[in-house]
């Protein structure tokens, strides 16, 4: 993937090029990183590497995707947050590192709001309610009138604690009065494997780990996160969302991924990312690739909107955390 990424950006740096703004301003003056902070084949993954498919030929350089997981994604924007004020380094977050975690952790090395310049959103989604298919289970009615039923012995598997699947199982099982056990785990892959195997009876997780499994036959769906139906993926038109399921609850679970540089970073530079990663997040190719996994391009928020949009951000989620009681070390 990197050497393609290499290549791709050796193929389009056109003579057309020379005259582009960056170049002009003679920025980005060598290869631009994209530190995903989780491992390779996740959502922020996906993400990332399909916008360093596309931005060579805006930028005049290779775009690199480094993955550098741990933490809960605190290690790679901690590296990130560390990095030269150049431009040369940016990080594409998720709504969890940029506005749960300092509420999750007791101890944070870093700071969204003071050690970050942000760029832009690239995209948002909701996260999914699947059961192993071979449970009765046909609605989710069905699936809150058993667990009401049969408190703690309903089993949901999560990606860890503080995660957005464990934040959304708290706000759900808080708002329609059961109890739910909850299973973490060491990301979201061991997790789907025994909800495969039936060892766990349910999860909420981001989309594209589990579209897959929805449309094969293996799990079944019975609910999104958030507020409204996501009739932009095909296959789960029909799947309520919590306005229909819990109208007095107000969840509405939205996961969304940003682009931020370390703070201190020259305006033009970050002028100069927003206006590529726009223009990428503005192909249709970047939106038929992303929207069957789940997700919907953000295209054209200013660094300046998008940082308003985090401060906001936090207070929704420093709610949320409160609410799921979950704290990290």
């Amino acid at each position: 993937m990197l050497r393609r990424d290499l290549l791709l950006g050796a193929a389009l740096a056109t003579p057309a090029l020379a005259a582009s703004p960056a170049i002009a301003q003679g920025f980005p003056s060598r290869p631009v990183r994209i530190v995903v902070p989780f491992p390779p084949g996740g959502a922020v993954d996906i993400t990332a590497r399909l916008l360093a498919e596309h931005l060579p030929g805006l930028l005049g350089q290779s775009v690199v995707v480094e993955n550098r997981g741990g933490a809960g994604g605190n290690i790679g924007a901690d590296a990130v947050a560390k990095a030269e004020k150049d431009g040369h380094t940016i990080l594409l977050g998720s709504a969890t590192i940029l506005a749960a975690n300092k509420f999750l952790y007791r101890r944070m090395s870093f700071d969204p709001i003071r050690d970050f310049a942000p760029i832009t959103r690239v995209s948002t989604g909701t996260v999914l309610l699947v059961v192993n298919a071979q449970r009765p289970w046909q609605t989710f009615g069905e699936l809150v009138a058993h667990a009401k039923a049969n408190p703690g012995r309903v089993t949901m598997g999560s990606s860890g604690t503080g995660t957005t699947s464990h934040l959304t199982l708290a706000a759900v099982s808080r708002a329609a009065g059961v109890d739910i056990t909850h299973v973490p785990y060491r990301g979201g892959g061991p997790a789907i494997t025994d909800l495969l195997a039936g060892t766990i009876d349910m999860m909420f997780d981001v989309m594209p780990a589990l579209v897959p499994h929805v449309r094969e036959g293996r799990f079944r769906a019975l609910a999104v996160g958030s507020a409204d139906r996501v009739d932009y993926v095909p296959g789960l038109e029909n799947v309520p969302g919590m306005r229909e399921l819990l109208p007095q609850s107000g969840i509405d679970m939205q996961s969304w991924y940003a682009t931020v540089a370390p703070a201190g970073t020259p305006a033009d530079r970050l002028a100069t990312l927003h206006r590529a990663i726009a223009q990428v997040v503005r192909m249709d190719s970047f939106g038929a690739r992303l929207q069957p996994l789940g997700f919907k391009p953000i295209a054209d928020e200013s660094p300046e909107a998008f940082g308003a949009y985090m401060r906001a951000e936090e207070q929704v989620w420093q709610r949320i955390v409160a609410a799921s009681g979950a704290t990290l070390d």
